[in-house]
């Protein structure tokens, strides 16, 4: 009989606060699986970036007096089996003590299986009354609509299969499935039967193209453990056949070469352990996790996160979440195993970034592991990080065969077309003129620039070099107020961001930002003086700026004041003033509007300058530990108000952001390794030397079609400079004599001439283009000489 009055509710994702995420160490396996709240919820197949069902648990009744879900009733704790392996032990106990039900978690070694194995803990009078079901709902090919499922019979055995497109699911048990039965979600799935009724009283066959769980009734053994197995193909009978094999072993076998496997893996770390403050738990963790959030079928692709943000609140309409790949936070997850001495996997992320990179150099904003693009923004720093993952591993001679010059030049080039404003900060909501992402453009076009000089290649590197001074140069003029009130004692200091328009030119004290993610009627716009965050500790961190310089001091002050907050684990800042990113304050999810709340990751951060300025970072490593939750995760946000224990918010503690967040499991290894080293591990040496030292920058301008400046100061080299061949007809003296230079073309595809300002110059600079390819431009443009 096939279940009647589909399609079933709106299908919703799981909450983002994991307890545990984990996948087998081996490349046979292509299962990825999270948990929370006592139960398994999304699993990822046949890559990290689709999760295929939304939750698969246990529900329990004595068939009279009560009916039991797992996440919902009992008391869970969860713990790792093996302090390298991702395998977990999940214990819910009834609050009355009746019952408990244990279960061990991994995933098949040798193929695309998730394995939980149960065993029911009971009171000798309630062993014989309890009767467990095992309920699961698929959301295949990313989504809830749509899928279909049945009962089948294989030989003596009952199993359950879900299907949608060539994506199929298969379900069963080591014991027998008494009864089985498939439903629509909220109208006539197994919940629904046992919770109306302490028994399952439907008994449907099929539901069709809806959004339906899958439901059987397992036979206990009285003193026996058993395993349930979900497995996936693109094929029916692949997928029955990967359970049978499943179940075919022995559970204690297939657990045991999943933890020597994850062991092997931990083995080649470096000691890091010395330098944390709870005998490297958090560190066996992350790296595992690491290492996990690699996909298996596209090596090399690192995503942000196992998790959907708010996904409780999320369907099909929004398929992302976290796991998708952003250069920037895989190129730090990749830095951060490249500090605990892995060189493979950030070789795997370099080769994959090569091949995933644009014709024209840049990156999507984000991408699924294929490369096909989720967002299309454009973020200049997440151009730049591949750079640096090049420059890394080049100086650690962990390139072997692969050479990444033809990716750094075609990456250097679009910085320097595009920038220096980048359309997305790092935090991906406002474009101008950020000191992070002024950080990142520097630090990758010096190591560009270095690597061009290493193969003889003088003119390029120069010509990125001088680029990179310019931006040095300006990084006050354009994102330090000089005019700032939020502390009236100082006045100058660095600020999030200056958007830089028509009216403001470049004057970060002129500026306004408009803030997203505030509710309606709350204010957004706001002058960007007032606009805080700590981004250009970036300077620090590279060594484009020295710890101790006294704008970074007085800005420090200015920040401290501002988006610091200290919780009992220890102090944690807030992205920026005014966020509105977060869970809202009545604890309700993040829906387009909310209250940005404090990040772990920032925690880090200040570490790594508190240790660059020469003090102890000891106290930033105990608080990252102390963010940890579950077997020892890292949240993207904790809540930083009153409890709501109703929303399961806790001071402290995740709330429903990503967790866990890799970037922050990567800056907490980056400061093990920083702090073992005795300096920065992100610290550019050919920074450091052509930037601390310094008395004054190298007088130059540069004039592009996507950044005209309204002057140039006396003494000072303009440089015009275009994507393709052209000659400057100009004038210094308002066209009484006029000079005609072709512009010298660069293997970077942009062409420049360079106009030296004489100390006595009083007339602005005009001019005018013939272009190669298309002749005369037909409008003058004019740079005032200051």
């Amino acid at each position: 009989m096939t279940a009647p009055d589909g399609p079933g509710i709106e299908p919703r994702w799981t909450g983002a606060a994991k307890d545990a995420v984990g996948t087998s160490r081996s490349a046979a396996s292509h299962v990825w699986y999270t948990v929370s709240q006592g139960v398994v919820d999304e699993v990822y197949w046949p890559t990290l970036d689709r999760p295929q069902i939304r939750d698969i648990q246990l529900l329990v009744t004595d068939g009279e007096t009560f009916f039991h879900d797992e996440r919902r009733d009992l008391e869970t704790q969860t713990e790792k089996i093996d302090p390298d392996a991702l395998a977990v032990r999940i214990t819910n106990t009834d609050p009355e003590g009746r019952y408990r039900v244990v279960k061990e978690i991994v995933a098949d070694p040798d193929q695309s299986a998730l394995l939980i194995r149960v065993r029911i803990e009971a009171e000798e009078a309630w062993r014989e009354r309890l009767r467990v079901f095992v309920l699961c709902a698929p959301h295949l090919e990313i989504g809830g609509w749509g899928n279909s499922g049945r009962v089948e019979a294989v030989g003596d055995r009952t199993v359950l299969t879900a299907n949608k497109g060539n994506t199929w699911l298969a379900l069963g048990a080591s014991v027998p499935l008494l009864r089985a039965s498939v439903g629509y979600v909220g109208v006539n799935d197994g919940w629904q039967d046992l919770a109306r009724h302490l028994d399952m009283t439907w008994e449907f066959d099929a539901a069709n193209q809806g959004n339906i769980a899958l439901t059987g009734e397992l036979a206990l053994a009285s003193d026996s453990a058993f395993t349930i197995a979900i497995t996936f193909s693109d094929r029916r009978h692949g997928a029955i056949t990967a359970l049978l094999q499943a179940l075919g072993h022995s559970f204690e076998d297939l657990r045991d070469k999943f933890i020597q496997q994850w062991e092997a893996a931990s083995a080649v770390m470096l000691p890091l352990e010395k330098a944390s403050r709870d005998d490297g738990a958090l560190y066996r963790t992350s790296r595992s996790l690491l290492l996990a959030h690699e996909d298996k079928l596209y090596p090399g692709a690192l995503i942000a996160s196992l998790s959907i943000p708010w996904g409780e609140t999320k369907g099909d309409h929004e398929l992302g979440g976290y796991h998708l790949v952003w250069t920037r936070d895989m190129v730090n997850s990749a830095t951060g195993l490249l500090a605990a001495g892995n060189t493979d996997v950030p070789m795997h992320a370099l080769i994959y970034l090569a091949a995933s990179q644009l014709p024209d150099g840049g990156f999507h904003q984000n991408f699924w592991v294929t490369g096909d693009p989720y967002w299309t923004g454009v973020q200049l720093d997440e151009v730049a990080f591949p750079i640096l993952l090049a420059w890394r591993l080049h100086r650690a001679g962990a390139l072997d065969d692969f050479d990444p010059f033809d990716m750094v030049l075609r990456a250097a080039g679009y910085l320097v077309r595009h920038g220096p404003a980048t359309p997305q900060e790092r935090w991906e909501e406002l474009g101008g003129y950020s000191p992070s992402t002024l950080a990142s453009n520097i630090a990758a076009l010096t190591c560009a620039a270095t690597m061009c000089r290493e193969r003889g290649d003088v003119d390029t590197a120069a010509f990125l070099q001088s680029y990179a001074d310019f931006l040095e140069c300006h990084i006050e003029p354009w994102t330090v107020t000089t005019e700032g009130t939020v502390l009236p004692d100082i006045p100058r200091h660095f600020i999030r961001i200056n958007p830089g328009d028509q009216e403001t030119g470049e004057d970060p004290n002129r500026a306004v930002v408009r803030i997203a993610n505030r509710p309606d009627g709350a204010q957004r716009e706001f002058s960007a003086k007032d606009i805080i965050d700590a981004g250009f500790l970036e300077l620090v961190r590279y060594g484009i700026r020295r710890p101790d310089d006294p704008l970074v001091e007085d800005s420090l002050r200015v920040v401290d004041a501002t988006i610091k907050t200290e919780l009992d684990e220890g102090p944690v800042w807030y992205r920026y003033s005014n966020d509105g990113y977060g869970q809202r304050d009545d604890g309700g999810p993040f829906q387009g509007w909310g209250v940005g709340r404090p990040w772990p990751l920032l925690t880090g951060e200040r570490g790594h300058y508190e240790l660059a300025a020469g003090r102890n970072p000891t106290a930033y490593i105990e608080a990252l530990e102390s963010f940890a939750h579950g077997v020892g995760l890292l949240p993207e946000q904790v809540w930083d108000a009153d409890e709501l224990s109703d929303h399961f918010l806790h001071r402290g503690r995740p709330t429903g952001a990503a967790m866990p967040l890799m970037w922050a499991h990567a800056e907490y290894i980056k400061l093990l390794r920083s702090v073992v080293d005795g300096q920065v591990f992100d610290v550019i040496p050919e920074l450091r030397n052509r930037y601390w030292e310094r008395n004054e920058c190298k007088p130059l301008e540069v004039w592009k079609p996507n950044r005209q400046p309204r002057s140039v100061g006396r003494g000072w080299l303009l440089r015009i400079q275009a994507p393709e061949p052209f000659d400057l007809v100009w004038t210094s003296d308002e066209w009484e004599n006029v000079t005609e230079t072709p512009s010298t073309t660069t293997r970077l595809g942009i062409d420049y001439i360079d106009i030296p300002i004489s100390d006595s110059q009083a007339d602005p600079i005009r001019f005018t283009f013939r272009w190669a390819s298309a002749g005369w431009e037909g409008r003058d443009y004019a740079v005032d000489v200051a």
